[in-house]
């Protein structure tokens, strides 16, 4: 288990704390009022670029000093192994949230995804498409997988790990019927990078998640 210093766990902590309660507050004083073309607005894309920057930023932060191997930037021992249960794992959230989703009824809560394609705004959906399914995938997992995870497992065990950045991956996104698919998400995605040892598979399971949803709302 490699060593990571305890104020990069209380660093840490504090940080997704905090984007967990912005979330909250934000999704709380907006709630019945989300725009059903969110993603057709160039303000979205923007305001998802500066937002992903601060956070890549103060992640960077936090993790100054650590070897990269640390947070997961590495090869995975063996590609084909790992891109087999990247597959593995797309296909266990989709689902187990078809299957919430029944009930949960998740999918309309936070309410971004628009249910129809216009042509017409082609352009900035592209530029949404770019940041949900590249930059937000990117930055998050250097947060969750790759600084939460080293951290927590460096403070306590693997175990542990893996069920604490799920749940503040879970809540970072401050919604309440979607908790329980979030969290597995997370779940799934803690144990691929256990599993690994690397980040990049996560990225990439993240990546295709967000984009094939993106994909299938407009497309269906």
């Amino acid at each position: 288990m490699t060593d990571v210093p305890r104020g990069r766990l209380v660093g840490w902590a504090a940080l997704v704390s905090v984007l967990a309660l912005i979330s909250y507050a934000a999704n709380l004083a907006t709630e019945g009022d989300v725009p059903d073309d969110v993603l057709y607005r160039w303000s979205s894309a923007i305001g998802g670029v500066v937002q992903y920057t601060i956070l890549l930023v103060l992640a960077l932060v936090l993790a100054r000093g650590l070897a990269p191997e640390v947070l997961g930037l590495r090869r995975p021992a063996s590609w084909r192994r790992a891109l087999g249960l990247t597959l593995v794992g797309l296909v266990s959230v989709f689902v187990i949230g078809a299957i919430l989703n029944v009930f949960l009824k998740a999918g309309e809560e936070q309410g971004l995804v628009p249910d129809r394609w216009d042509s017409s705004r082609a352009a900035p959906f592209v530029a949404n498409f770019v940041v949900v399914a590249g930059v937000a995938p990117v930055v998050e997992e250097l947060v969750y997988r790759g600084l939460g995870f080293a951290a927590v497992r460096g403070a306590f065990s693997s175990t542990v790990a893996v069920v604490v950045t799920a749940l503040a991956f879970g809540l970072a996104h401050g919604l309440f019927v979607a908790l329980p698919i979030l969290t597995i998400f997370g779940l799934v995605l803690a144990l691929l990078r256990l599993r690994t040892q690397s980040l990049y598979p996560c990225i990439i399971l993240h990546g295709m998640f967000n984009g094939l949803a993106m994909i299938a709302a407009v497309a269906t």
